[in-house]
């Protein structure tokens, strides 16, 4: 009974897959446009991150529309077609959850946070419209 409820979400995946891509697309929100010393200080301060995430995840799509809306240059990646990133998010966070942000401070430790909900506080936390003035 298992194999065939994985292989129900699977299609079911297929299918709806391309209309949320579509939808997303379609529906793209306008980045914050700062000044291009503002803009420079928020892209250094986001090469320290990197989103782990799965294209048709719904709270993948949720997270990488904030970080468009923000104008944020985070790296993306892509755990679920790329067999070293989906390892690495498994040694590092310790599950293979997605959206996953990794944060890596000045000292190199990392922290990975998981959660669409705690990913998109963290990030209007610190790069919401406050920080773009």
């Amino acid at each position: 009974m298992k194999p065939l409820i994985r292989l129900f979400f699977k299609i079911l995946r297929l299918i709806l897959g391309p209309f949320l891509l579509l939808g997303n697309w379609l529906t793209q929100p306008k980045g914050i446009v700062r000044p291009e010393a503002a803009q420079q200080a928020v892209d250094a301060r986001t090469r320290n991150l990197a989103l782990y995430h799965f294209p048709t995840c719904p709270f993948c799509l949720k997270s990488r529309r904030v970080m468009r809306r923000l104008s944020l240059n985070i790296e993306l990646r892509n755990a679920q077609h790329n067999e070293t990133h989906r390892a690495a998010l498994i040694a590092g966070g310790g599950k293979r959850q997605t959206p996953c942000l990794l944060i890596t401070d000045a000292g190199g430790q990392h922290t990975w946070l998981y959660e669409s909900d705690a990913i998109n506080a963290y990030l209007n936390r610190e790069f919401g419209d406050a920080s773009a003035a």
